[in-house]
C-alpha cells in the first residue's frame, strides 16, 4: 500500500482503544484515532471467536484488500484499528468493502476526490 503502514505492535492497538473513537456495524468495529504524521496506520483484529485460522486469515485479506483498492480515498494522518465480528466469518468480499466504507464514513475520514498527488 503507497500511504499506509501496518499498526503490529500491542501498544499500538492499545493506544488507538483508549484514545481513538470508534464506530460499529453488523461486520465490523473500526476505532480511529490522529497521529502526527502524513502515513495511515492499519491494525486488523480478528478474533478466535470468528472461526478457525483459515476462516480468521481469510477475513483479515479480505478488509484488508478492501481497504488497499480504497485507500486514496482515505484522509492522511490517522490510525485505524479494524475488529471483525462474529458475523463477517461469512461475509464476501463486497460485504466486506461495503462495511468498511461505511465505518469510514461515520468516521468522516474520506475524501471523496481521493489522492492523486503521487
Amino acid at each position: 500500500m503507497e500511504f499506509t503502514e501496518s499498526l503490529r505492535k500491542n501498544q499500538d492497538f492499545r493506544l488507538v482503544y483508549k484514545k481513538g473513537r470508534s464506530y460499529a456495524n453488523k461486520y465490523l468495529v473500526m476505532y480511529v484515532m490522529e497521529n502526527t504524521g502524513e502515513k495511515n496506520y492499519l491494525g486488523i483484529s480478528v478474533s478466535k471467536k470468528v472461526g478457525n485460522s483459515v476462516v480468521r486469515h481469510r477475513v483479515k485479506r479480505l478488509i484488508h484488500e478492501s481497504y488497499r483498492l480504497q485507500e486514496n480515498m482515505f484522509n492522511s494522518g490517522l490510525n485505524i484499528v479494524v475488529i471483525a465480528r462474529n458475523s463477517a466469518s461469512s461475509f464476501s468480499y463486497k460485504e466486506a468493502e461495503s462495511a468498511l466504507l461505511h465505518l469510514s464514513r461515520l468516521h468522516g475520514i474520506i475524501n471523496h476526490e481521493g489522492r492523486f498527488d503521487h
